[in-house]
């Protein structure tokens, strides 16, 4: 329980019904800022601690050891908070299931310090904490086959490793992963990865669509309809869960 933020708003009589209305969300989702890692967004978290007569640092000091990437914190931020998580993934095992060695390597040949690898390293494994909750999120996860025999600088062992965790987390009951297997023709998937968060908050919903350059991130309605129609025609194309894990599998024997 974050105690700092509970005693700061007793000694200035605010509640999460008085808090929510300041700050425009529900008071449910207010309540839950008490809670292990319930983070309030950065512009509300600011106005929390404006009205609690407090420093942003005291009252949420993760905040300021976080390893994620600047840029990245508000997907970081819904993630934690999403009630329903859908992820595409065209080139890599998503974020969410990836081994230590696997999120290395996929940050070689990058402009990194060693000391910045690793913290970003450490931002990645950190945020997989969300799926070992005792209220995890739905996490539907669609990856193209290819990510599976892609090898990883020659490493068959890192490979073999990551295809097992890939198919331990496929195996939590709040996990499903689908698999575009190899013989599928052109996709809408081809157009590259996505995420779309279901929020608690009155049904709000924010999408994550990932580039070269930096993200985009969506929260206007055409655009999550728009990347809605592309996630069913992906998923259309998609092995049934079970497969999916099977084949998952067969990878992970085919690197040993």
């Amino acid at each position: 329980m974050n105690h700092v933020l509970q005693v700061a708003m007793v000694e200035v009589g605010e509640t999460a019904e008085s808090l929510a209305a300041q700050v425009g969300v529900d008071p449910k989702t207010a309540a839950r800022w008490i809670n292990p890692g319930r983070i309030p967004r950065p512009r509300r978290r600011a106005q929390i601690a404006e009205i609690l007569r407090r420093d942003i640092g005291d009252l949420w000091p993760d905040v300021l050891k976080r390893k994620e990437p600047v840029w990245f914190r508000q997907w970081a931020d819904i993630e934690r908070e999403a009630a329903a998580l859908r992820t595409f993934e065209l080139s890599w095992i998503p974020g969410l299931f990836q081994t230590e060695a696997y999120a290395r390597a996929t940050l070689a040949g990058e402009a990194f310090t060693p000391g910045e690898v690793e913290d970003l390293v450490a931002g990645r494994i950190a945020r997989q904490v969300i799926l070992h909750r005792e209220r995890p999120p739905l996490l539907i996860a669609v990856i193209d086959a290819s990510v599976l025999f892609r090898s990883a600088y020659g490493n068959r062992g890192l490979m073999r490793d990551q295809c097992l965790r890939l198919a331990e987390c496929a195996e939590l009951s709040s996990v499903q992963v689908h698999v575009v297997p190899l013989g599928v023709g052109m996709y809408p998937g081809l157009g590259g990865p996505f995420a779309i968060a279901d929020l608690p908050d009155g049904g709000r919903r924010m999408a994550h669509v990932d580039s070269q350059a930096p993200a985009q991130f969506l929260d206007q309605p055409e655009d999550i309809a728009t990347l809605d129609r592309r996630w069913e025609r992906i998923r259309g194309e998609a092995l049934p869960r079970a497969q999916s894990l099977d084949l998952i599998r067969e990878a992970a024997t085919s690197w040993t």
